[in-house]
């Protein structure tokens, strides 16, 4: 078997989707044997978690027009470690990339978890796509087909032991919700919140950190559902948060791959989603969750009545996401496809 020395680089400086699944990719490419040099943007979210977890990184300024630094230890970095396959997340740590050298030759591969301007990646030999979507947003820019690749997310599928309700002065008994992600708009809580009005007495969690920390905060009062939603601020343990709620929610306005619907899945909760691309194309209704359409929150709340009143259709888009999750999105699998991809281009 080919020997694959890759160097990753990523340059994001706080926690969202792609440095949370970055962070899970670099610990299970470690696991698997595979020869990595990673650079990562000095104090970000990476940095910190890579260093909680024994792996070792570069860290690097990846700043903005005035950073002189990070482009010349990047090419350094590539000089030393010799990798045959460079792979960039995003466009800043895409950007930083030098172009291969006749001495020191690598293939550059960036991935891509959204539509992003195009512009950033021409220098690159081949692109990753993590939905079906983006493959083909990439190709209808006009990059090569051939070297438009898709590769989709796993999750840690570790379960944990419920985080006490009585921690957050919720009932035992009382039906809980969770929701994840970044307290931005494009996460749809405020829709959230609105189907909350429509279930009383069912309590709501929301894990997360963002700008609209006190919008939200102050629309929960004026809804009246203060009392029965609680905002936990950011958790990187999400598995104890999975086995203490009875449904996951995915309420958001755009979310190109939807990776927490693989992560209810994977720990076996039912799930409702508004039908934005990512969980769209993931979630088949009422076999591996309940879609609704976007910025419904009646929809939402319907469909959460559902799940809690028919306990047969709960256990069934239970057992069928975790089939899914098991099918296309374990960890096994996914670092697979990932080192035949690189053995094959590599090659």
């Amino acid at each position: 078997m080919p020997v694959i020395r890759l160097l990753q680089a990523m340059a994001g400086p706080n926690p969202g989707g792609a440095e949370l699944f970055f962070v899970r990719l670099a610990a299970a490419f470690a696991a698997a044997g595979i020869d990595q040099h990673l650079l990562v943007r000095r104090n970000g979210y990476a940095a910190r978690r890579l260093a909680d977890d024994g792996i070792a990184r570069e860290p690097l300024p990846f700043g903005g027009w005035f950073d002189f630094v990070t482009r010349p230890r990047f090419a350094a970095a590539i000089e030393r470690f010799r990798p045959g396959v460079v792979l960039t997340w995003m466009n800043r740590a895409t950007s930083f990339c030098p172009r291969p050298a006749p001495k020191h030759p690598f293939v550059h591969v960036a991935r891509m978890g959204g539509y992003y301007n195009l512009k950033y990646y021409r220098a690159c030999t081949h692109l990753i796509g993590n939905t079906p979507s983006i493959v083909d947003y990439i190709a209808a820019t006009g990059f090569p087909k051939e070297r438009v690749h898709y590769l989709p997310n796993f999750v840690d599928a570790r379960r944990a032991a419920a985080e006490p309700r009585a921690l957050h002065a919720t009932p035992a008994d009382a039906p809980l919700l969770l929701a994840l992600g970044r307290l931005h708009r494009n996460k749809g809580f405020d829709v959230l919140l609105h189907a909350l009005a429509d279930l009383p007495g069912i309590y709501l969690w929301i894990a997360g950190a963002g700008p609209l920390l006190d919008d939200l905060t102050a629309l929960a009062r004026r809804l009246g559902i203060d009392a029965r939603v609680r905002f936990l601020g950011w958790r990187d343990d999400v598995a104890a948060l999975y086995a203490a709620c009875d449904v996951f929610v995915c309420s958001s306005r755009l979310e190109p791959l939807g990776n927490v619907v693989i992560e209810a899945w994977a720990q076996r909760k039912p799930v409702v989603a508004a039908a934005a691309a990512g969980p769209a194309a993931l979630i088949a209704d009422a076999e591996t969750g309940l879609k609704v359409a976007i910025e419904d929150a009646p929809a939402l709340a319907r469909a959460v009545r559902r799940l809690l009143d028919e306990p047969a259709l709960r256990q069934h888009v239970i057992e069928s996401g975790y089939r899914a999750y098991a099918a296309e999105f374990a960890t096994e699998s996914v670092v697979g496809r990932y080192r035949a991809f690189f053995e094959r281009i590599a090659a």
